[in-house]
């Protein structure tokens, strides 16, 4: 089946998790641009909206170094993108413009209920240590509708009473839904933070449509 058609498929179930419906127009190209720049210095941003709000997508090539979700408006998620992107990236050249069309639809899928994984997406991780990687490869594998606490991660990556630490490198994951650290849980089942515009109630959010998809896809 399509991503399409399993998107049409839920599109009427899972209508109440449509938070936004902001009109701010998109197609315009803005460049920021230093002296003496190539081609080979271009970082891409692109927005697009979703049942979850105004998404985005920073990169180049096939390697993506930034994902937004939850944003209010197109131009929160370009502000975000450009605030991300001279603090860490610093590159020559930073375009809005449509980019990576096939990591925009897959994630509108997701948004609409379709269960999907993203463990074939090249990420641009800037882990400062080991224990950092370790940490956001092992929550990239923990699938749809599954959660895991920060506990158990901390465990399961070999640092047993590491659960703040765990907890801390969630709060700075770049790639939300890609990288799901919103099936990462506190101890006790309690949502523990989320970082996104909107916040812990974005983690229920994503956390509810998952429960509620496969509930969907397993009926009879």
């Amino acid at each position: 089946m399509t991503i399409q058609k399993q998107s049409r498929d839920r599109l009427v179930k899972l209508s109440k998790f449509d938070l936004f419906s902001d009109a701010t127009p998109f197609g315009k190209t803005i460049t920021m641009k230093r002296e003496n720049c190539g081609e080979d210095a271009v970082i891409f941003v692109c927005g697009f909206r979703s049942r979850i709000g105004w998404c985005g997508l920073v990169g180049r090539d096939a390697v993506v170094y930034q994902v937004l979700i939850g944003h209010p408006s197109l131009d929160s998620v370009i502000q975000s993108a450009f605030r991300y992107c001279e603090k860490n990236v610093v590159p020559e050249t930073m375009k809005v413009a449509h980019w990576n069309t096939q990591l925009q639809q897959k994630i509108k899928a997701y948004t609409e209920g379709v269960p999907l994984e993203f463990n074939d997406v090249e990420l641009k991780i800037f882990s400062k240590t080991s224990f950092c990687a370790k940490v956001l490869s092992a929550t990239r594998l923990i699938g749809y509708g599954s959660t895991t606490s920060y506990g158990e991660l901390a465990r399961h990556v070999g640092h047993p009473g590491a659960a703040r630490a765990v907890g801390t490198v969630m709060s700075m994951n770049r790639f939300p839904i890609v990288i799901p650290c919103h099936r990462v849980l506190a101890a006790g089942g309690r949502l523990g933070g989320y970082t996104s515009p909107v916040g812990i109630p974005m983690k229920k959010i994503l956390l509810e449509m998952e429960e509620r998809s496969l509930s969907v896809t397993n009926s009879p």
